[in-house]
């Protein structure tokens, strides 16, 4: 008797909060970088306005927040450069993640990363914690025309792996991430970071949501949520 040949749709990860817990070296290296302009006050919750939007829209209005004459470029530069140093000293996937990632590849599922971060900064992130083996295609907020809450960077995602959008399925931390993912047409599972701002509208659309994050997270759940529809 033949077996049935299990079905499972593309999937699209986020970096930051999702994949990885490298929001605290998001922090840092954003902290150092303003105090080298002047900014020595700034903290976490400063921080936590920005996640899930790219580096580089969090820069242009950090920028003229603070006042800073430098060009964004350059702040940019400097932050992927602050954020290399410290992600390759420290930097853990979520195991559970990681035993997803391991068992989608397994079953030869297509997947990609869809991240706000530099191409520089998911490359050395995933090279570091090994999720490189597992995820070779990755697309960078840097190289389409808007960031997250934009669907753009998970198109892009869909159509290098060649598949339609609406049959990719998006795992996202945070809100902007969640609104670009449904923006995409896109299914979502929703964990929400601790670090992100509180959206119960938001979140609630997912068609999947862990309201504990990542504490509640479990590859099964979730693969045997993709295996049946």
């Amino acid at each position: 008797m033949n077996t049935p040949r299990l079905t499972v749709p593309p999937v699209l990860f986020d970096l930051d909060g999702t994949l990885v817990d490298s929001e605290p070296n998001y922090y840092e290296a954003g902290r150092r970088l303003l105090a080298r302009h002047g900014v020595r006050d700034f903290s976490w919750e400063d921080h936590s306005r920005f996640i899930g939007i790219g580096t580089r829209e969090t820069l242009t209005v950090l920028r003229e927040e603070y006042r800073i004459e430098a060009p964004v470029d350059e702040l940019l530069a400097g932050k992927n450069a602050l954020y290399l140093e410290l992600a390759g000293a420290s930097t853990a996937a979520f195991p559970e993640m990681r035993a997803l990632v391991e068992r989608l590849h397994g079953c030869g599922v297509p997947m990609a990363v869809a991240s706000g971060s530099s191409r520089a900064a998911i490359a050395a992130t995933l090279a570091v914690t090994g999720l490189d083996a597992f995820l070779p295609l990755y697309v960078s907020a840097e190289e389409v025309a808007h960031g997250k809450p934009e669907p753009d960077v998970f198109l892009e995602a869909a159509r290098r792996l060649g598949v339609a959008p609406d049959t990719c399925v998006v795992l996202e931390d945070a809100v902007p991430g969640v609104l670009a993912a449904h923006a995409a047409g896109m299914r979502c599972v929703a964990i929400p970071g601790p670090g992100a701002a509180a959206d119960p509208e938001v979140f609630g659309k997912a068609e999947l949501l862990f309201p504990g994050g990542q504490a509640e997270f479990t590859a099964t759940a979730v693969f045997d949520w993709l295996s049946t529809g």
